[in-house]
């Protein structure tokens, strides 16, 4: 059975039971700030078991995609290590909202796996809750007795809190789970040892597939439990160990779910994989771990990408980052690619994947062009690595390699550190890991310090209530706070967070930063700093609650800030119109941020935008800002109709079956944000820079209204500055331009100064030239700037076939060494110009480099230079 039957045969199951099956979530998560990615399958029906929210329907499957990188069995440093574990996953799931519970999961679990997917009774095991007297939960006996009816009971396992009590975290829904275990290793094996024995002890044939989780409790931030308003079912299949059991495979990575994109491997690096019924050599481990490596971090990767994730330095960006740099850093090592590669596996992937996942088809472009240089970005950060590495070495004078400077090189330049331990190991070093260790651990601790979050529960004070957003239609509303907790954090100290019956206030989405504003009761007034949405309930935040919570209050939205934001929200909507008119339909938004300051707007686009085209773009949205264009708004239409209608939607974006339009003009998108009543409201738009964010991307940052008054009048004010320092003349342009006449004839004249100095200092330098081992040494320092120097260089090795040279400068204070071998003693000697400036450029606190023959090298420190002068002779003794 392919993978492609597999998914198509649970989705069907489900919908033959009144299942409503729906696509999967974008992998990376922009409007839940309590997750980076959609870790599992219930991510992002999360406001559902929390009540608030209502589901388009009581029952619902899908397969969703998932993205970990820590927690359970899950560090991403121990990903293809094993062959069941990974960093991107689908996960097969179905869902009841208050509907069907316990009888109704497990025995749809066993008629789909038994009879469906025909797997042998006798290969599975299932698990039960032990209970916890401790909590006052009880024996699962209800999943005991409807299991005891499909299974024989010596196949059911009591489970702990750690294996079978499932919780979304730390607070909220949680539940006892009942986990479906298939064992897959032969009759042999078996007959030697249970399978029952080896359930949850992480045995590689004996493996998770399936777990039935029962949510009936909310965990609250004390620890206790209370039972929920309503019992809910989230199920989750792990698809690809799925496919292994159904496969007849051993491993994940020897189904076709891995398989094409593993042979893609192997025709670019020549490097044989060994399938799981194979034991491989200890050299082939290592070449089989790197493709796994690569195999399933290629998906994670590109997936993040497709849906608007890029990787960047920080936060989920960095997440990204990461893991393809960890591919890449085991391809160099293993697979031994010089060269960009993984970027190769994107179309294997598409052609894969893009039935269920059309993001990956619509995209691979853009996530072939990012890949490809990141890799080429990061291959050589690993030269540099490498180089560095060289140094620490160099400068060691013993055998162990500090810790502290093994971390420097991983956390300053991103060079990993299992690569300089084996580097380290090859050239007769040691790694002091136990330092290196604790360095990494104390960094952790200061990020985890940093980003330390505690918060309440929350205080309900009208219950049942039902938010509602005004905003659209009014800043200032008449409001009752429903509901409020305490969050205390490191970095933004105590805060709280108020839900209120209805609300003027936008929350922090679709780029748009959230609203600011005031609640004012009778006897007081409460600063709202910002608005967030979390779990579909509308946050707003202040420094301080109310006296008395339960007064009525008027919620007023600062609308200076808010209007200030809704000008440049617009524009971007007439700025994407505008790219994708005047440089191609290719043009899609990649991301944006939208606050009362400036606009940013990212897209994808293959070159660097010309003058000519960033005019044009101008021109476009001026043109139609002064059109006056009325917004046509269109709220709660069907989301396939409006795209019909021409509204653009967002990849990456989750939208609903209703949606809300927003036309200007020919301009009609679909957003949830805040936009003028009139382009006129806009006043003026100016693009004030424009460059690459990665490969294939760009981003435009722009002002309008307020910001492009000040912009001119700072420039007004520039202006009056240089016309006041070139003595206030009638005509600025003609003046400049004489000013700058005149420059290049004083530098003509400089240069010429400078020629015959050369000539002169060439005359007395000679003098000075040693012979040692057969080679015309001279190194001087020289009154001369760095072109200079250069030029004196040449002129002075033309005397010759075994000149040495190293001359040293100190124009306006900064050192710089210039060195000069004749081509003859490079071959003949070994020696290299680069090598010396760069052994020298240490004493001047700096580096360079350059060709055999030539090289300079600048630094900071101008009373190194007699030194690096003095140990210049070293190199030809």
């Amino acid at each position: 059975m392919t993978s492609q039957d597999v998914r198509k045969q649970f989705l069907e199951f489900f919908a033959s039971k009144g299942h409503l099956i729906v696509p999967s979530a974008p992998i990376v998560l922009k409007d839940d700030p309590t997750l980076m990615f959609n870790n599992s399958g219930m991510a992002q029906f999360k406001e559902y078991f929390l009540g608030n929210g209502t589901p388009k329907s009581n029952r619902i499957a899908d397969t969703q995609k998932c993205l970990r990188v820590s927690g359970k069995h899950n560090d991403l440093e121990d990903v293809g290590f094993d062959t069941y574990h990974h960093t991107m996953f689908e996960m097969l799931g179905n869902w009841s909202f208050g509907d069907y519970f316990k009888k109704e999961a497990i025995n749809w679990a066993w008629e789909l796996l038994t009879e469906v997917y025909k797997i042998p009774k006798e290969n599975l095991y299932v698990s039960v809750f032990e209970g916890n007297p401790a909590e006052n939960v009880p024996f699962d006996q209800e999943a005991w007795d409807i299991w005891a009816a499909l299974i024989d009971e010596d196949r059911i396992i009591l489970g702990n809190k750690k294996d079978n009590f499932w919780e979304m975290g730390d607070q909220g829904p949680c539940g006892p789970c009942s986990e479906i275990h298939v064992d897959i290793r032969s009759a042999e094996e078996k007959a030697l040892v249970s399978g029952k024995s080896l359930v949850n002890n992480d045995h590689p044939q004996v493996v998770e597939i399936w777990n039935n989780v029962f949510m009936e409790f909310n965990r609250k931030a004390d620890g206790s439990l209370e039972k929920l308003p309503a019992k809910h079912v989230d199920t989750g299949m792990g698809f690809e160990r799925l496919c292994m059991a159904l496969q007849g495979k051993t491993s994940n990575y020897d189904t076709d779910v891995f398989t094409p994109l593993i042979e893609k491997v192997e025709q670019i690096t020549g490097f044989k994989y060994v399938d799981n019924a194979v034991t491989p050599s200890a050299v082939e481990e290592k070449t089989n771990i790197a493709i796994r490596v690569v195999v399933d971090h290629v998906r994670a990767v590109a997936f993040a990408i497709a849906d608007g994730q890029l990787p960047s330095n920080t936060g989920a960006g960095y997440v990204i980052r990461r893991i393809l740099r960890r591919a890449i850093r085991y391809g160099f090592t293993f697979l031994n690619t010089k060269e960009p590669f993984i970027n190769q596996l994107v179309s294997v992937l598409a052609n894969q994947m893009g039935e269920f996942f059309p993001e990956i088809k619509l995209q691979q472009q853009l996530v072939t062009n990012v890949i490809r240089e990141e890799e080429a970005s990061f291959l050589r950060t690993l030269d540099q690595g490498l180089q560095l590495l060289d140094k620490v070495i160099e400068e060691e004078k013993g055998t162990i390699i500090a810790g502290a400077k093994a971390f420097e090189l991983y956390d300053t330049f991103g060079f990993p550190i299992d690569l300089t331990a084996l580097i380290l190991r090859e050239k007769g070093f040691e790694l002091d890991e136990a330092g290196f260790n604790a360095a990494m651990q104390e960094q952790k601790k200061r990020s985890r310090a940093a980003s330390e979050v505690s918060t309440e529960d929350w205080s309900v004070l009208i219950p049942g209530n039902v938010e509602t957003f005004v905003g659209y239609d009014q800043s200032e509303s008449d409001v009752k706070i429903t509901r409020i907790r305490k969050v205390d954090s490191k970095k933004d100290g105590v805060l709280y967070q108020i839900v209120l019956d209805n609300t003027p206030f936008y929350p922090e989405g679709g780029g748009q930063v959230g609203d600011k504003g005031m609640l004012v009761s009778a006897n007081e007034t409460i600063e709202i700093i910002d608005t967030k949405k979390e779990n579909n309930l509308i946050l707003h935040f202040a420094k301080q609650l109310p006296e008395n919570v339960n007064a009525g209050f008027v919620a007023t939205v600062n609308s200076d800030l808010r209007n200030l934001s809704s000008r440049n929200h617009s524009a971007t909507h007439l700025m994407h119109q505008a790219l994708r008119s005047i440089l191609g339909t290719h043009v899609e938004q990649k991301g944006s941020l939208v606050n009362p300051n400036y606009l940013r707007f990212d897209f994808s686009h293959f070159a660097k935008m010309t003058e000519t085209e960033l005019q044009q773009v101008e021109d476009f949205v001026n043109a139609r800002i002064q059109e006056q264009l009325p917004l046509i708004e269109r709220r709660n239409i069907p989301f396939a109709q409006a795209v019909q209608e021409g509204a653009m939607a967002l990849f990456g974006e989750k939208y609903g079956d209703e949606v809300r339009a927003i036309k200007f003009g020919e301009s009609m998108e679909l957003c949830g944000g805040i936009h003028v009543k009139n382009t006129a409201e806009i006043w003026h738009f100016k693009i004030v820079s424009e460059g690459a964010v990665a490969a294939g991307i760009r981003r435009i940052e722009a002002i309008t209204s307020d910001a492009v008054k000040a912009h001119f009048a700072s420039y007004e004010n520039t202006l009056n500055e240089v016309k006041s320092a070139l003595k206030n003349p009638q005509d600025i342009l003609k003046a400049v331009h004489s000013m700058q006449e005149e420059n290049a004839k004083l530098a003509k004249q400089i240069e010429a100064l400078v020629k015959d100095k050369v000539k002169n200092l060439k005359a007395s330098l000679i003098t000075e030239i040693q012979e040692i081992n057969g080679i015309q040494f001279l190194a001087k320092q020289v009154d001369l700037n760095a072109e200079g120097a250069k030029d004196l260089a040449y002129e002075i090795g033309n005397l010759g076939n075994n000149v040495f040279l190293v001359l040293a400068t100190a124009d306006e204070e900064k050192p710089m060494l210039t060195c000069y071998v004749s081509k003859e003693l490079v071959a003949e000697k070994n020696l290299n110009a680069g090598q010396v400036v760069r052994e020298l450029g240490k004493f001047i606190q700096g580096g360079g480099g350059g060709q055999p023959f030539f090289a300079t090298a600048g630094g900071k420190n101008v009373a190194g230079i007699q030194q690096a002068l003095e140990k210049a002779i070293d190199f030809v003794k």
